[in-house]
C-alpha cells in the first residue's frame, strides 16, 4: 500500500510519536499498512488480508496508540512542513454513525452520558457524529473537535482557533459561525472574521475575494471522506474516531 517513498517519510513521524517499550514493535511498517487498509476500505478488522499480518495487531495497535494520543501528536508532527496563516477556514460536517459505533461501554454513566462523552447524538440526518475541524490557507487540517450529531459547530470554534501555532490574518467560515460575540473574538485575537451575516441580520464586511476561498475546507473534507471510516463513523469511541481523523489528516499532510 505504501511505496518506498511515502514510507521513507512516514516511518520517522511514527517512530517518533510512538509509545517506546522495552521491545521495539516487530513488523512496523506491515502494521502501520494494515491499519491504513482497514480505514481506506471501511472494513472489519478480521478482513484485513493475511499479507498485512495478524488483524488483531493491528487493531490493538491503534486502539492502544490512540488512547495514548499518538495519532494526534501525528498530526501536529505532520504540520511542521509548515502551517499557512494567510487564511484559517471554520467548517464542520455530519458523520453518519454505522450501528457497530454505538456499543462502547457505559462505565456506570446513562446512555445519555455515553452518547455525550463518545460523541453520538441524533440530528436530522440520523445518529451521528459532528466533526469540526480548522485548516490552513492550503485546505489542510490543523485540529478537529468532535461533538454528538445534534451540537452547533459555533460554541467549538473559539477552542479550534487556539489550537493554531499563531494569528491568522484572516478566519472564513460560512453562516453557521454567524455571531456578533464570535466576530468580536476574532477581531480580539489580531485577526479579521470573514463570515456572511445570516439572513435577517444587518450586513457585515465580508469580502467576497476571501471568502470565495472557503471551497480549500470543502475540498478537505471530500479528500478526508475518500476513507470509508471517516465517512462512516465505525469507531465505537471518540478517542478512536479522532483518530482516523488526525491518521488521514497526517496522511494528506505528507502526501502518502
Amino acid at each position: 500500500m505504501l511505496s518506498d517513498a511515502q514510507w521513507s517519510v512516514l516511518e520517522p513521524m511514527v517512530e517518533a510519536c510512538r509509545p517506546h517499550a522495552k521491545k521495539p514493535p516487530e513488523h512496523l511498517r506491515r502494521t502501520v499498512e494494515a491499519i491504513l487498509w482497514r480505514h481506506e476500505n471501511g472494513a472489519k478488522w478480521r478482513s484485513v488480508p493475511p499479507d498485512l499480518g495478524p488483524w488483531w495487531m493491528a487493531a490493538q495497535t491503534f486502539i492502544r496508540w490512540a488512547r495514548l494520543g499518538v495519532w494526534e501528536r501525528l498530526l501536529t508532527l505532520a504540520q511542521e512542513h509548515g502551517v499557512r496563516l494567510g487564511m484559517t477556514f471554520l467548517d464542520g460536517t455530519n458523520i453518519r454513525a454505522h450501528q457497530k459505533a454505538a456499543g462502547a461501554a457505559k462505565k456506570g454513566n446513562s446512555q445519555a452520558e455515553r452518547d455525550v462523552r463518545e460523541a453520538l447524538g441524533r440530528s436530522r440526518g440520523g445518529f451521528g457524529t459532528k466533526a469540526c475541524v480548522v485548516a490552513d490557507g492550503l485546505g489542510r487540517a490543523v485540529a478537529f473537535v468532535l461533538a454528538p450529531g445534534q451540537a452547533h459547530e459555533l460554541p467549538h470554534a473559539a477552542a479550534l482557533l487556539d489550537s493554531l501555532p499563531g494569528i491568522p490574518k484572516w478566519v472564513v467560515a460560512d453562516r453557521g459561525y454567524a455571531s456578533h460575540a464570535f466576530r468580536q473574538h476574532v477581531w480580539d485575537r489580531g485577526a479579521r472574521p470573514a463570515i456572511p451575516c445570516k439572513r435577517n441580520e444587518a450586513p457585515v464586511a465580508c469580502p467576497d475575494w476571501i471568502y470565495n476561498n472557503r471551497n480549500q475546507v470543502e475540498r478537505l473534507w471530500a479528500r478526508l471522506k475518500e476513507w470509508r471510516a471517516v465517512a462512516t463513523r465505525y469507531e465505537k469511541t471518540a478517542r478512536s474516531f479522532m483518530g482516523v481523523l488526525c491518521l488521514k489528516a497526517a496522511c494528506d499532510w505528507i502526501g502518502c
